[in-house]
């Protein structure tokens, strides 16, 4: 069988007496192309046209202190390293971690699981995925310039700051992890984890100097068997220092932040699982025409969705999701700053081996602006871990 090479049941490969955890997973999606650019990410590919490959480690050091780390490579592009981090446990017998490098994410249920195989479709959900006009890096100098943007996150271009057109943020990025501090605590019942990070959460590990550090929570409770309730908030500076001082009025970054917060909720019994998330997000702007301001921009998204096993090794999976933006007045009219998004995927999932899973869906898109207004796309996975 394919997982009888590696460790107890197809699990991580256990060297130096336990000391050296290996694990890893190969994904390849394919599809027609996205001319829409609905699935793409902030690397530039489509999430249902990818050849993931990924080896994580972890070393460890005694019992209070290991080495963790994820080397990713996407489409033939150089490896890098998607997670490394130091984790310091002060008492061995409670679940207390400090955590440093380039840590996990703290917000959000879905950050969690956008591994392949713990993703039950093969699209992500709009909030952690779907490009925004946004740019950290760049700013409209007016409303109109950035109503001009609308639905053409995949590649924006603005006149203050970086000039060169460029792909836009999501609301909340998990293709990278942020660089920072991370604490996590639970018990039976209750998670906690709490970070300072450089980034924010449409732009983790952002290398553009800018203010304050992002501070992020994220609390999940277990008040019943199968049943998980989460609650997440972030906050932290989205403007880099090098586009604001393209703007007039010499105000300091620490004043345009991104500021999110999320819920979700999760129960699982016998054969059927059911999820749902929202996010909200807010950002200020600073805008320059007809005189220097603040913008506030709010995006909302939500996304349910629910897996069936229909026979050992078989499920089906749905999700529906809606990214909605807030409105704001151009010189002719008043729209969304943004196109809204709706989507809803539905597939299957075969389980060959333990460790081998593929997966079909169709996936239908509607938005309200760009070029693209309508794409309905089909994709198959194939999945292997360890």
């Amino acid at each position: 069988m394919v997982a009888d090479w590696l460790g107890p049941h197809g699990g991580p490969i256990m060297l130096a007496g336990g000391r050296v955890t290996l694990g890893g997973d190969i994904s390849s999606s394919v599809a027609p192309e996205d001319t829409g650019f609905f699935n793409y990410t902030d690397y530039d590919h489509s999430t249902l046209r990818t050849l993931r490959l990924a080896l994580s480690a972890s070393v460890k050091a005694g019992a209070h202190l290991a080495l963790l780390t994820e080397i990713r490579s996407e489409n033939g592009d150089p490896p890098e390293p998607y997670a490394l981090y130091l984790r310091f446990r002060p008492w061995v017998d409670r679940r207390i971690d400090i955590q440093a490098g380039r840590v996990p994410p703290t917000f959000g249920a879905f950050a969690r699981r956008t591994y392949p195989s713990e993703n039950p479709l093969i699209g992500y959900p709009l909030a952690y995925q779907y490009l925004t006009s946004l740019r950290p890096d760049a700013l409209p100098a007016s409303v109109d310039e950035l109503l001009a943007m609308r639905g053409r996150g995949w590649l924006s271009s603005f006149s203050l700051g970086n000039l060169a057109p460029e792909h836009g943020v999501p609301v909340a990025n998990v293709f990278r992890w942020d660089t920072g501090v991370q604490v996590h605590a639970e018990n039976d019942r209750v998670a906690a984890t709490v970070s300072a990070t450089t980034g924010t959460l449409s732009d983790p590990g952002g290398l553009a100097p800018r203010g304050a550090p992002q501070l992020a929570g994220r609390a999940a409770f277990h008040p019943l068997p199968g049943l998980v309730l989460g609650a997440s908030a972030s906050r932290g500076s989205f403007v880099s220092t090098s586009a604001l001082a393209a703007v007039p009025g010499g105000r300091p970054a620490g004043d345009f932040a991104q500021t999110a917060w999320g819920g979700d909720v999760e129960y699982s019994a016998g054969y059927y699982l059911v999820r749902a998330e929202t996010v909200i997000s807010r950002w200020r702007l600073p805008i320059a025409q007809p005189s220097p301001a603040s913008l506030p921009l709010a995006a909302a998204a939500a996304a349910v969705e629910g897996r069936y096993r229909l026979r050992p090794g078989l499920y089906a999976a749905g999700r529906i999701d809606r990214l909605a933006f807030s409105e704001v007045n151009g010189s002719a009219l008043r729209e969304s700053w943004d196109a809204p998004v709706t989507r809803w995927e539905a597939g299957v999932g075969y389980s060959i081996d333990r460790n081998l899973l593929v997966k079909v869906e169709y996936q239908h898109n509607v938005r309200d602006g760009g070029r693209v207004r309508r794409l309905s796309l089909t994709a198959a996975q194939l999945v292997f871990w360890f």
